[in-house]
Order: structure tokens, then sequence, then C-alpha cells
């Protein structure tokens, strides 16, 4: 590996492999605790400055929190855009500087290639009205750019699975072109109960997350397991993303997640915070290289397990946590 200097890490970064995946991650550390404030202060509060990290279990991984009350970001200027989190009323928000959205674009397309093949060979009904009715949503702008550049005109968002949606879910069917059905869980499930047992083998059907607090909660596996059967799917597809994260990691059935290459996943203790490990359960933590300009180490609020090849599930969420409104389905 020939990174040198900060400045060149964003070009390095969707090419890393895993012989210089740790270096790389070092150099991200030290070129966020450089140019990241928040960061800097975080470290320095618990008194790990001065150390340094001899393996990613020695990075200290910034609690998701900070992305509500502070401007997480490692460059000068102004952001090009800022995403932000729905929540639900009266939840404050969490907001994401993004320098460069050609970062989180290029994050996106090259992580679906990695894991489906290029989006554009795909038609994408996106299923989304919670997140259409808002402004700021990182998904809808993920989704609107597969939409835009798809090489299907079938392609395009609904608030409701209404008669447009299933004539182009069948017009997909009869001319065998691959389609992503991307939706919210809520809107997935008033789908399936209005049309019971509707055909849709020819769809990855993409669940997002989130009843939204418009429906009973059900487990994952209960809602997939619902799902599978009403569309005559072999599985439920889901995505694990979020706001304060430039990276998507995708589950093709199971709930077993699988980070692109330049995502990883570690645990830590739910009781020691400097107890980290590589797999094993306890609270996730997410190295994720393309948020270069915001902070790579994000210790999230979801609780889960991590595989010995580098996938992982998600269990539950820390209790006394705020429910994310892109994740409000109970695990």
């Amino acid at each position: 590996m020939n990174v040198a200097a900060g400045s060149s890490l964003p070009k390095h970064i969707f090419n890393v492999t895993p012989n210089d995946f740790v270096a790389t991650a070092m150099l991200a550390y030290q070129h966020q605790l450089q140019h990241n404030a928040v960061y800097r202060q975080y470290v320095q509060t618990i008194h790990r400055y001065s150390n340094v990290p001899s393996s990613l279990t020695d990075i200290p991984f910034l609690p998701i929190s900070f992305f509500k009350t502070h401007a997480v970001q490692s460059f000068d200027g102004v952001a090009e855009m800022i995403f932000t989190s729905s929540g639900t009323t009266g939840m404050q928000q969490s907001r994401h500087l993004i320098k460069a959205l050609s970062m989180y674009e290029q994050s996106f397309v090259q992580g679906f290639t990695r894991a489906y093949g290029d989006p554009s060979q795909f038609a994408w009904l996106c299923l989304l009205p919670s997140y259409m009715e808002r402004s700021g949503s990182s998904l809808i702008y993920m989704a609107e750019h597969f939409v835009r550049h798809s090489q299907h005109k079938e392609s395009g968002f609904f608030l409701q699975a209404d008669e447009s949606l299933i004539e182009r879910l069948e017009h997909c069917r009869q001319h065998q072109i691959p389609t992503v059905l991307l939706g919210v869980s809520f809107a997935l499930l008033d789908f399936a109960e209005r049309q019971q047992h509707i055909d849709l083998s020819h769809c990855i059907i993409m669940d997002t997350g989130g009843m939204k607090g418009r429906r009973k909660e059900l487990t994952r596996a209960e809602l997939h397991d619902y799902l599978q059967e009403a569309f005559n799917v072999p599985a439920v597809h889901s995505e694990y993303g979020m706001t304060e994260l430039l990276s998507q990691a995708y589950s093709k059935g199971h709930g077993r997640y699988y980070p692109p290459a330049w995502m990883k996943v570690l645990v830590r203790s739910e009781e020691d915070p400097f107890d980290l490990h590589d797999t094993g359960a306890g609270l996730l933590l997410v190295l994720d290289l393309a948020n270069i300009h915001s902070c790579c180490f994000i210790e999230t609020q979801d609780v889960g397990r991590v595989y010995d090849d580098g996938s992982f599930e998600v269990l539950g969420r820390m209790d006394n946590s705020d429910i994310r409104g892109c994740s409000l389905l109970l695990l």
C-alpha cells in the first residue's frame, strides 16, 4: 500500500484490500485526530489521546449520539449536503455533514454492485412513503440516484402500494426485468396484507426497516417470514444503513449482513466500553472508511453478533437509547 497522506485517503478507500485495511484505518484515525475537533476532544476526554493503537480494537469509537449534539466533521468549509435522521416527533435529529456527495455516491453504487451487480440493470420500485414526506434523507438520495440511472423506465417512487405499483411489478415480471422493491417495513407489510399471495418471485424485496410507530411492532424474523410467504419469495433482503454512515451492509436473508470491503463491524462489551473484539456478541461498532470527512469510527446503539467471516447480525437495541426512525422495528 502506498498511502502517504490524509489527502490521498479518499482515493484509496474504495480500493482497499483485506491486506491493507488495518493500515488504512490507522491512517484514517490519525487524519481524524488531526482534523476532527469533536473526535479529538472525545479521545482526549477518555484519556486515550496519547495511546498509539496497535490494532483496530485499540481505536476509540465515537458514540453515535454525538451526531445529534455536535457538528462531526473532518473538513473545513461548508458542507455540500446535510443528511438528517428521521426520528419521530420530539426526537432530536442526527445531522451528518457531507463534504462531497461524490463520496456517498461511490460508496452506495460500489457497495450495491459488489453485493448484487450493476444497479442500473435493475428496475427500482421504491415504496418509501415516510421518507418521501420529509427532506434530508440519505436513503431517498440513494434511491433517487438508482431510479435516475436505471435503464428501465418502470423505475420510480410510490407513496403506497396502489394499482400503479402493481402494474409496474407485473410488467417487470412479464418482461423478465430484474427488479428491486425497496420498501420501508410498514409499507411492505401494508402491501402484503392488501394483496394476499401476490407473486413477486422475480423481485428482490429489500426491507429498509422501520414501522414508524404506525403498526404493531414485530420481530424482524416474524415480518420477513410473513413477507416471504405473502410475496412468494425465497428470502427477504435488507440493508443495514443509517444517517451517520455513508456505507451499507446487505443481507440476502436470515438477518446476516455482509459489509463492503471498506467497512468493518466490531463489538464491545455492554459493560466495559474499552473491551473491544473482532468477533462475538455485544454493542456493534462500525468502522466506515467512507466517513473519512466526518468520523470513521462509530459506536452504534445496536446490539448484535459479529462472525469470523466479517458478517454480522443485529439482535436489538441498547436499553434507554433513542429509537431511530429508520429502525423502529424490534429485532
